[in-house]
C-alpha cells in the first residue's frame, strides 16, 4: 500500500506527459462543459479528498467499483496505492474515454437506468462508489428517482458486494435539491445509511427499506 500524501506530483509523474498534453491541447478551445475534465491535476486533487474520506489511503488492498467513473481520476489514485479498481460509465464523451485510457483504468461501458440491473462483473467488490450522481435523473432533469427506483438499485448493488462490503454515494442534489427529495433521504435512513449532507454511506451493504 503506497501512502497518499499531500503532494499530488508523484501521481502526475505516472501519467504519460505527451499523451496528456495532446489531450489538453485538443480540448483547450472546446465549448463543451465536460472539457473541464482535461484539467487533470485539479481533478486528482479533488478525488484525493474522496480517497481519504473513505479511508482508502490507510487500508489493506480493496476491490472498488466506481459508478459514473468519468475520467477515472478517483480510481487512478486508488489503483496507484494498491487497490483493485473497475469503472462503469457511458461512452458519450470522447474526452472521458481518452482520459480513462490514458490513466489505465479498466472500465465497463454501461448506462445505468431505472429498474435495470447492472451487468455482471465476474467478481464482488469491497466498495461501490458513485460521486456527484447523474444517473438518478433523466437527460432533461424532469424525472428523478424515487423510492421504487432507489430500492431496486440498492438491491441490485447488494448482488455485487463482497461480505461486509460498503456503498458510498455522493448525491448531486441540484441547486433546488429536487434531485434528492426527502422521501429518498428517509429511504436511505431506513436502509441503514449514515447521512452527512449529500454523502450517503452504507457501512455494511444496504438492508431492504
Amino acid at each position: 500500500m503506497r501512502f497518499l500524501g499531500n503532494d499530488i506530483t508523484p501521481f502526475l509523474r505516472k501519467i504519460d506527459k505527451v499523451g496528456l498534453r495532446e489531450i489538453q491541447q485538443r480540448y483547450a478551445d472546446s465549448p463543451e462543459n465536460y472539457a473541464k475534465y482535461a484539467e487533470v491535476e485539479r481533478w486528482l486533487k479533488r478525488h484525493r479528498q474522496n480517497v481519504r474520506r473513505l479511508g482508502l489511503d490507510d487500508s489493506p488492498p480493496k476491490s472498488i467499483l466506481d459508478l459514473g467513473c468519468g475520467g477515472g481520476f478517483f480510481l487512478f489514485l486508488c489503483q496507484q496505492i494498491g487497490h483493485e479498481v473497475h469503472g462503469l460509465d457511458v461512452d458519450d464523451f470522447p474526452l472521458l474515454r481518452e482520459l480513462v485510457d490514458l490513466l489505465g483504468v479498466p472500465r465497463t461501458v454501461w448506462r445505468i437506468e431505472a429498474m435495470k440491473p447492472l451487468p455482471g462483473f465476474g467478481r464482488k467488490f469491497d466498495w461501490i462508489t458513485a460521486f456527484s450522481t447523474r444517473f438518478n435523473r433523466d437527460a432533461q432533469d424532469r424525472h428523478v428517482w424515487g423510492e421504487a427506483e432507489w430500492n431496486f438499485f440498492l438491491d441490485d448493488l447488494a448482488r455485487h458486494l463482497a461480505p461486509n462490503g460498503k456503498i458510498f454515494l455522493e448525491i448531486n442534489a441540484g441547486k433546488s435539491r429536487n434531485f434528492y427529495p426527502e422521501e429518498v433521504r428517509e429511504l436511505f435512513r431506513r436502509r441503514g445509511a449514515k447521512l452527512e449532507g449529500n454523502y450517503v454511506l452504507f457501512g455494511d451493504g444496504s438492508r431492504r427499506g
